[in-house]
């Protein structure tokens, strides 16, 4: 498991890469923006945090719809190691746990390094500039969703579509660390 703290101090602009879903479709990360934005989750099939937090994961992503930002999770997970996090597999989620979002495959990592991602899950949320405007998590409580006390993406997302600055402080993600590959 591993704590990530939001690293950027300054501005981080949505890096322009193309990943293909579980299906083999190619998707534009700055074309996947909505009005308002956009939400990159980083995240994968087997992590206990990131089962734990997919349904919300999901749910929130039809809320932040209507609210002009799209969702979009990225699987940096594909390792030979890990054959629950393949692309099989993946296409396997899509339909168990219910997700009508693009879910990427990062089979060479490069996306997960760009954004420094640590661990899944790993939340990013950009405006629709592509400025990255909140890194945190989902709520206070990744365990159990009836223990929630704070949400904390839902609340960024309204501030955001509001144009008000984004919230602070920005609590950082607890998850597995990414399996990476070298």
């Amino acid at each position: 498991m591993a704590l990530v703290a939001s690293i950027y101090k300054g501005a981080f602009q949505l890096p322009e890469f193309s990943l293909k879903d579980a299906h083999g479709e190619s998707h534009s990360l700055k074309g996947a923006l909505g009005e308002h934005g956009l939400v990159v989750a980083f995240t994968c099939n087997h992590c206990p945090y990131a089962i734990a937090v997919w349904p919300r994961l999901v749910r929130h992503a039809a809320t932040l719809k209507a609210m002009g930002i799209n969702t979009v999770a990225i699987n940096p997970n594909i390792h030979p190691d890990f054959p629950e996090d393949n692309v099989d597999a993946m296409r396997e989620k899509l339909v168990e746990w219910g997700i009508d979002f693009p879910y990427l495959a990062d089979e060479t990592q490069e996306v997960a390094k760009a954004f420094d991602a640590q661990c899944t899950p790993d939340i990013y949320m950009f405006d629709k500039d592509g400025e990255l405007y909140y890194h945190g998590r989902i709520d206070d409580y990744w365990k159990d969703e009836a223990r929630v006390n704070t949400e904390e993406l839902l609340p960024a997302a309204q501030a955001l579509v509001s144009g008000e600055p984004a919230p602070q402080p920005q609590h950082p993600t607890i998850g597995c660390s990414i399996k990476w590959l070298d």
